[in-house]
């Protein structure tokens, strides 16, 4: 097998694994911002350490630059339209995604999800620039949880 994988291709394999749906958010000097989490996985325990892939172009980018922080939303079942307006498929943009009373902080100061599953919330300690995209590697400050059922990314759809 010596044939090069193409995006498409890339896509539909990752596809296969079931992942909590997680939305990245952070407080930029513009105001909040944030995106659907494709990759947002931890890489320590001692110490706790996140790591969430961004791409380049993304615009909330900037606010985890300029807050040195994120925070990892998971969200619950029955969220699909907010997944939707985090994925860039609604029709608000940028800090009108963050209605009143939806969103509170955490330690960081990072925007949090108030009925998310859980909420990793995480301090900027490094940025690593590859391929297109920005790995952004944050140590874990504070967290939540709750009891309600996570949605799940699967094979292109959620579950």
């Amino acid at each position: 097998m010596d044939s090069e994988i193409d995006a498409k291709t890339f896509w539909k394999a990752i596809g296969c694994r079931a992942i909590g749906v997680a939305i990245v958010t952070a407080q930029g000097t513009d105001g909040p911002a944030g995106f659907l989490a494709l990759s947002a996985t931890h890489l320590s325990a001692s110490p706790p350490m996140m790591m969430v892939s961004i791409g380049l172009t993304t615009s909330a980018l900037g606010a985890v630059r300029q807050g040195n922080h994120f925070a990892i939303n998971y969200v619950p079942k029955g969220s699909e339209a907010l997944v939707k307006e985090f994925g860039g498929g609604g029709s608000l943009k940028g800090a009108d995604r963050f209605l009143p009373g939806a969103w509170a902080t955490l330690k960081s100061g990072a925007p949090t999800l108030v009925d998310s599953v859980g909420v990793i919330d995480c301090q900027l300690d490094e940025l690593i620039e590859r391929h297109g995209s920005v790995i952004a590697l944050g140590k874990v400050v504070a967290y939540s949880a709750s009891t309600r059922e996570p949605m799940i990314s699967f094979r292109g759809g959620y579950i």
